[in-house]
This record gives structure tokens, sequence and C-alpha cells, in this order.
């Protein structure tokens, strides 16, 4: 057997292989009224494509754990109980499918209200749907940004509450796997990196001040989440600054704390919480930092980053830099990725039986 379609458990999930997908947002819900931020067929038909292409484990889009929470007015959110029925139509499916389904928590911090990217992706006002964000310091991503307010004590204890809350609606809804979103320059990001955290209170400065909100993030997550199911956390493990930022050293010491409060596995990404930097991509660019974390440190890692092709992602996992690969615009491109990669490498993927006849 290969590699890429080995399974793969943490705790008592098992995932049936390492062909993941990982968090892709669709700025497809309804912007407001009782449906907002409520799953779609557009959704469900974007979801479960890629179960029926033998996909071992999706992870929903980021999906806002309050209303201000969303990158824009049109991402998907989980902060009531509406949102949670919807969710159970595409858990329930991808199931059936033998895909494990999991969600991404979010919070867009000072990179929220903005409108969708084919419509150039800018902030949005109130008369768009859009709203004020907030951030740990009223810094603003770019010139195009607003600068954000700056979030109390008192928020910031809010925010921890409504993951918890959101953690608790994932599991009701169905997830067998729950993702924090720490990357990408959203509020953890923007809390975990000195480009981005001015504070002089316990939330900014040090190191351990800087990460104390992700972790109060993570243990108020892992309290409500089962034992026996495992629970992500995507990084970025650098902000590609020269200096004042987020780096390769604090992402491989963050992912041992990581650890130790209850995280199973990293999503190892990088980038997007400083503007105008330059990121030299390129196929698999962003590998080697999850290898980084793999060989440093006991947590498990995910790979992301360019990997296009089945020889590609098999060697990630032959070399032992990471556990699992995560595939986005290819499976954009090719919703059976997983089943082509299969029949290229001889390994084994589930295949819907109504599909039977193209095998």
């Amino acid at each position: 057997m290969t590699a890429l379609f080995e399974p793969y458990t943490l705790r008592d999930v098992t995932i049936p292989n390492r062909v993941w997908m990982p968090p892709m947002c669709q700025y497809s819900a309804a912007p407001e009224g009782p449906a907002a931020g409520a799953l779609t067929d557009w959704h469900f038909a974007h979801y479960a494509a890629r179960a029926t292409g033998g996909t071992g484990l999706i992870v929903v889009e980021a999906t806002a754990v309050s209303p201000e929470g969303r990158i824009s007015p049109y991402d998907l959110g989980i902060w009531n109980d509406t949102q949670v029925e919807a969710f159970r139509r595409i858990t329930s499916f991808l199931r059936e499918q033998g895909t494990v389904p999991a969600v991404q928590l979010a919070h867009a911090g000072r990179k929220a209200s903005t409108d969708r990217p084919w419509k150039g992706g800018g902030p949005v006002g109130p008369d768009a749907h859009g709203w004020d964000p907030v951030a740990p310091s009223p810094i603003a991503f770019d010139d195009k940004h607003p600068a954000p307010a700056e979030l109390s004590v008192e928020a910031i204890k809010d925010v921890v509450d409504q993951f918890a809350a959101a953690a608790r609606r994932a599991l009701a809804a169905g997830f067998e796997i729950a993702e924090i979103h720490g990357a990408h320059g959203y509020l953890i990001n923007e809390f975990l990196s000195p480009h981005s955290n001015h504070r002089t209170d316990a939330y900014g400065g040090s190191y351990e001040n800087r990460t104390r909100f992700a972790l109060e993030v993570v243990d108020a997550v892992r309290e409500v989440w089962p034992d026996d199911k495992p629970l992500f956390f995507r990084i970025s493990a650098t902000d590609w600054l020269d200096e004042g930022g987020w780096t390769p050293d604090d992402t491989v010491r963050f992912a041992g704390e990581l650890r130790a409060h209850g995280v199973d596995l990293l999503d190892v990404s990088t980038g997007g919480n400083a503007s105008g930097v330059r990121i030299p991509t390129g196929p698999g660019y962003q590998v080697p930092f999850a290898a980084r974390v793999k060989n440093e440190t006991d947590l498990a890692v995910a790979a992301v980053g360019l990997i296009t092709d089945a020889e590609q992602a098999e060697k990630i996992l032959a070399n032992g830099e990471a556990d699992a690969v995560l595939l986005g615009r290819e499976l954009l491109r090719n919703p059976s990725w997983a089943r082509h990669a299969a029949r290229e490498l001889g390994g084994e993927v589930h295949v819907p039986d109504q599909y039977h006849r193209s095998v």
C-alpha cells in the first residue's frame, strides 16, 4: 500500500487516506436574514463532489464563530442553531461516503468585512452588509483596509467563549474534527505576531503574552470537544518578514505548547499577516515548514502549498515530511483527484456504488 492511501488514526477517528481537502472559502452564504451564514446548495454540491471523489478528510471552509468574525458577509458561520441544522446535511453525506467531516472555526479579525474576491475583495461598509472589524491592536492590514478597533480584555474573553460555543455547535452538526484557524493574518494570527500585535497588556509584548489568546482558545475548545475526537490548529509558520514578525522558530516552539494543550495535528501554512511581502512560491514551497515541525516535535503535521501530482504527494509522506497532504486548488480543478492518484500509484480508495462502472 502506498503511504498516500494508508489510513490515519488520531484519537478514535480513523481517516481512510492521507488525501485531505483544506478549508477554502466559497463566499456563497446569505449575507443577512434567518439563513445568514448557513450552508447552501452550492456548498453541498461542492463538498459532496470531493467526497464522492475519494477525499479522505474534508475541512469545511473558515466558519465564523460570530457574525463579526466572517471574512466577508457571504461566509459560513456557526453561531446559531439554524446553521447547525444546515451543516447536518453535508456532514451526514460525507460520512456516508467514508469521508471524515471537519470544520475550521475562525475569526477574521482586522481582515473581516470584505467583499467576495471576484468583486475585488476590498473592505465593505454597512451599505454592503459590512461592519467595523476588530483586532489586537488598531493597525490596519494595509492602506486599503480601515484601522480596526482594539479588543478590550473583556471582549477577548467573549471571543474565547464564542470559539467554545462554536465547537459545541460543530459537534451537534456532526463534525468529527475541529480545526482552529490561527493562520493567514486572521485574528489569532494577529495576536501571535509582533507585526500586528502592539499591545502592552497581558496579551501583547512577549512571546508568552502574544500566544496567550491562542492557547486560551485552544483550551476552551478542547474543554468542550470530546476526548475521542481530534483537534487541529492551522498556523502560518512565517510572516515572510526579515524582522518583526512570526518566525519558523516561533512555530516550532509553539507546536510543542499546542501539543501540551490537546492539539493533535498542526496544519502548516504560511503568510497572510503582512501585506506586500515577497513569497517564493513553487511546487511544495510550504512543505519544509511542516517537515521542520514534524522533525523537531512530536506533533503530527499536514503539509500544504502547490501539491498537485500523485508522485509529489507520495514522496512528501514517504520522506517523513508530513503525515498527510492538503490539496487546495488541485481539488478545485479535479474533485476526483484521489481516485486518479490511487489508479496511478496502485492504491485503493472508496468509490461510490453508483460510480463502479468507472473503475
